[in-house]
């Protein structure tokens, strides 16, 4: 992601968020299907996951239209909100690429179905690519941090 967007900084990390949750929320159903045999503890959390990781992309869309309504002036509060957000959607990445990790490794199923690993690999190197986009975001240089904030000044 470029972090060039000025006043629409807010908006761009906010549709990364929406299309990265939805793909993991697909990712859940991707890793169940495929890895047929999968032990009963890894499909109800994945099942779970796929709860969470719907809501999480519902809030996204929720941001996005408060942004949106915002015009060229996001508040303050709403700019904490989201930067709050990003901080949750990263540590949620980091949760599920952990179970991606437990179920490629303790998997039964998975051990004997070599597509799954190398799917179960990609789908791990998505996640890592939000977390770093966030982590860029929340813990990044300077610059990247002030593209992000839109105040008043920025508008007039």
């Amino acid at each position: 992601m470029q972090f060039y967007y000025g006043p629409h900084m807010p908006l761009r990390v906010l549709d990364e968020i929406e299309f990265w949750k939805h793909q993991e929320e697909e990712h859940t159903v991707v890793i169940r299907e495929l890895a047929s045999g999968l032990e009963a503890p890894y499909v109800e959390a994945l099942k779970k996951w796929e709860e969470a990781l719907s809501a999480t992309h519902q809030h996204a869309v929720r941001y996005i239209e408060s942004v949106v309504r915002a015009g060229h002036y996001v508040p303050e509060q709403l700019h904490q909100q989201v930067l709050h957000f990003v901080s949750y959607c990263l540590e949620q990445s980091l949760q599920f690429i952990e179970l991606c990790r437990q179920i490629k490794t303790r998997s039964k199923a998975v051990s004997q179905n070599p597509t799954a690993k190398v799917v179960l690999d990609h789908i791990i190197r998505e996640s890592e690519y939000f977390v770093g986009i966030a982590q860029l975001l929340l813990y990044g240089t300077h610059s990247a941090l002030a593209a992000l904030r839109t105040d008043s000044s920025a508008t007039s």
